[in-house]
């Protein structure tokens, strides 16, 4: 049986601009009612302005109006797979606490939740 998420996110990273680090990675999120938003990182000569992968896909959801996921699949090259990094942890715990991370490598896969990737998070509760 294929995952179509998974595919989705295999296909985005096929379409990731590296130029600099040759690290491609594709995304492909999942909202709670079912719509699919694929990502890809964009490098850039300035380091600080690159973009990943799964904040593409977020940003892409959120254009079209969507701010609750279920469900996250990362793709990478590395072995194994690697998790989403610091910033897209922080940036992804904004839209779900609960949602399932997936990181895809060429042969294995892993997973989590975004409350085990980001244990004692800094969450809007925190701001009042």
């Amino acid at each position: 049986m294929t995952d179509s998420l998974v595919e989705a996110a295999l296909a985005a990273k096929t379409k990731a601009y590296a130029p600099y680090s040759k690290y491609r990675v594709g995304a492909a999120l999942e909202t709670e009612t079912g719509e699919r938003f694929q990502g890809c990182n964009v490098e850039n000569a300035s380091y600080g302005l690159t973009i990943c992968a799964e904040r593409v896909a977020v940003v892409q959801a959120v254009a079209k109006g969507f701010t609750k996921f279920r469900r996250l699949v990362v793709a990478t090259s590395s072995e194994p797979p690697a998790p989403p990094c610091g910033a897209c942890r922080q940036f992804l715990w904004e839209f779900g606490p609960d949602l399932v991370v997936e990181a895809v490598g060429p042969q294995s896969k892993r997973s989590w939740s975004m409350r085990e990737l980001l244990p004692d998070a800094f969450g809007s509760e925190l701001l009042s």
